[in-house]
């Protein structure tokens, strides 16, 4: 295939990227100067960085660490426990299989569940622990979150780790590791890609969630997502919600560049 044939099939391609996704980023960043009154301004960036919005911004940052980090210590055992199973690909199929049902309805699964008089107090009724507060409180916010997450934290890497070639691991029993540092010096390493990849699915976009900090957190939970909501939605603010849109796009390409593969050159698998 020549050059030029090449280029002509990349247009539909930049045609798509400069429509959906450069354009509506430079709509944000254009409304972001706009205040309430449609007046030009730049007091919307003043007002991000108040302790109002600076607490909301380490608020929203704190959840999704927490999100993440607990997404990764359920998914990376699981991911290792898959390679190991003989049927893999069907257990990986039901991982992924939730993800095919819509997050609202999800949500509202763990509404019933979580509820009063749903299935986990009802447990609690009958180990005698008696009826707790467990929906609208932060542990039902992040659990909720970090099931919707799992399955996407698991593919990668489970596909890091399949990818990993057995006599390396072989090599490092008959040199006489034992199996916690064939994993930290072989297994962990090969796999940190995948870890990132993992990493920067579940962090980004929970750092922006608003659904479910409201249906299951009851506005307990206050993220950057919910404000945007709020100001889109409610207050008509658009000028500040699209400034804290540029904020959370800012923070997103900072995750994605500090959390990026480095790939050298002249180097072949």
């Amino acid at each position: 295939m020549t050059r030029r044939a090449r280029n002509f099939y990349l247009i539909p391609y930049c045609f798509w990227i400069l429509l959906f996704v450069i354009a509506p980023i430079l709509l944000i960043v254009y409304y972001s100067f706009f205040d309430v009154d449609g007046q030009l301004t730049l007091a919307n960036y003043q007002n991000f960085f108040t302790p109002v919005y600076l607490k909301m911004t380490l608020s929203s940052f704190w959840y999704a660490f927490l999100i993440t980090v607990f997404t990764l210590l359920i998914s990376y055992p699981t991911a290792y426990l898959l390679t190991k199973l003989k049927h893999k690909q069907l257990f990986l199929l039901l991982i992924i299989l939730p993800t095919w049902i819509n997050l609202l309805l999800k949500a509202y699964a763990f509404i019933g569940i979580f509820g009063t008089y749903g299935a986990a107090n009802q447990f609690l009724e009958f180990i005698g622990i008696g009826t707790k507060q467990i929906l609208f409180t932060d542990f039902s916010f992040l659990f909720v979150s970090t099931y919707i997450f799992i399955p996407f934290m698991i593919l990668p890497i489970y596909n890091a780790i399949e990818e990993i070639n057995p006599s390396l691991v072989q090599a490092s029993r008959d040199l006489g590791a034992s199996s916690m540092i064939t994993f930290r010096r072989v297994i962990f390493p090969l796999t940190l890609d995948g870890v990132k990849a993992g990493c920067q699915a579940v962090f980004i976009p929970a750092l922006s969630l608003f659904m479910i900090t409201r249906l299951i957190a009851g506005n307990r939970v206050i993220t950057l997502g919910t404000a945007i909501e709020e100001h889109f939605l409610v207050t008509q603010d658009w000028g500040m919600g699209s400034t804290i849109g540029v904020f959370l796009i800012i923070a997103m390409i900072l995750i994605m560049f500090l959390t990026g593969t480095k790939r050298k050159r002249g180097v072949r698998k």
